[in-house]
Formats: C-alpha cells, structure tokens, sequence
C-alpha cells in the first residue's frame, strides 16, 4: 500500500472513538505518525491499540476540549519540540448539547456547546497555524455537520456553534492562501456513531456507513496531492 504521508506528523482532535478515531487509524495506515487528543484516557488507548495492530505509531495527549485554557497554546509547539515538525490537523471533536428549543436553552448548555464545539476551534488554530504554514504540505481539515448551513428544529444550539466554526474555518483558508497550507471543511454523511444514537434513538444505525467506510475520504484531504481549500467538501464511502 501507497504511504504518501510516511515522516509526516498529524493531530487529530476527538480520537477516542468515531470519525475521529478512524480518520486517526487511517492517516497512520498512510504513514503519519499521529498525535492523538481526546477526553478519555481509555478511548485514546483503544485508538492507539487499532494503530500500533497496523504498525503505525501514535502519541496520546488526553485533553477535554470544555474546561482546557492554556493548554491550548502548548499544543503546537510542544509537537514541533518533539517531532520537529506538524503537516497534518484534523479537527474531528464535537459535542452534542440536549436538543431544546432555541428559548429553552440554559446558558450553562450555552457555554459548554460553544467552549467545545467554537471556542476550542479558535484556539487550536491559534496553536498550530505556525508549524502548518512552515509545512512542505500542511493539510487542514474541520469536520462539519449539515445543520451548519440546514437550520432545523431543536438544533439550535448545536447549529449556531457548528456554523461559527464552519464560517471561522472558510475565512482561515482565505488568510492562509498565499501559503502552501490547505485548509477545507468535510462534511460527513449521517454516521453510526454513539453520538448519533443519542439524537436519534430509533434509528436503525445498521442502514448508515459507519465511520471507519468514512475515514479514507476525510484521509484524502490530508494528502500533499490535495489542492483544494475553502471548499466544503461531502464525504462518502
């Protein structure tokens, strides 16, 4: 198999389980070695065991993404002073808050939807734009959701977060583009995932691509080969 990102280094945010655990798996299987951020010690551990079974190489960074204040700032540079070097991010982490209406919604769910799923976005750009830029061939991806730009009912919350990060990443790779950074959204289709089950609960999840027929797509933007940027881009199996 074709390892076009061997000597490359990735961070992937939410890598405990999911899309960001499988993307983890399969830039590894291309080659990266993988920085791995999450908040459970014991889902970080499960990825790193699926990577390590296909002999790639991972480095945990246990982090919850909703109480995490300075942390942010070492993230980058702590990469580049142990690997001496960052070429990949990919930003999978989210947090689902309880669907509500948009006026029943407690401002406490307010600040732990917008510290997880906008704040930290901002911050973790802030850390890693510099080794990315420095990049032969930095590759950026945020995973998006569909009510980011479909308003529906009860979303409100998690939408209005969703779209910020979403509008924040297109300027990103407006700022960017004198550089040889690439930075894109991906979209993903409706997934079977735990988060998911929970949204939708009567939902026959064995119809639905599970994560890891997704991960190879997600993986393609991470590529040196991939000149896209500023796109929101569907992903499919």
């Amino acid at each position: 198999m074709s390892m076009p990102l061997t000597g490359s280094v990735a961070l992937v945010t939410g890598a405990s389980r999911g899309l960001g655990a499988a993307v983890a798996i399969e830039l590894a299987r291309l080659g990266a070695h993988c920085v791995l951020t999450a908040r459970t010690q014991g889902g970080l551990e499960e990825t790193d065991d699926a990577i390590r079974a296909i002999g790639g190489s991972a480095t945990l960074v246990p982090l919850d993404l909703a109480t995490a204040k300075d942390e942010f700032d070492y993230i980058g540079p702590s990469i580049v002073e142990r690997f001496g070097r960052l070429d990949v991010f990919v930003h999978a982490a989210a947090a689902l808050p309880r669907l509500t209406p948009v006026s029943h919604v407690l401002p406490r769910d307010w600040e732990a939807s917008m510290a997880v799923n906008l704040t930290a976005l901002y911050r973790l750009i802030r850390s890693v734009e510099p080794p990315l830029r420095a990049a032969p061939a930095g590759r950026a991806v945020v995973v998006t959701d569909a009510v980011a730009r479909l308003p529906a009912s009860y979303w409100g919350l998690y939408s209005a977060a969703k779209a910020g990060a979403a509008h924040m990443t297109q300027v990103w790779a407006k700022e960017v583009a004198q550089s040889p950074l690439k930075v894109n959204l991906a979209e993903p289709p409706p997934m079977g995932t735990r988060t998911r089950r929970v949204a939708f609960p009567g939902e026959d999840q064995a119809k639905l691509p599970t994560p890891a027929q997704i991960a190879p797509a997600l993986a393609a933007l991470c590529l040196p080969a991939e000149t896209r940027s500023g796109e929101t881009i569907a992903l499919a199996p």
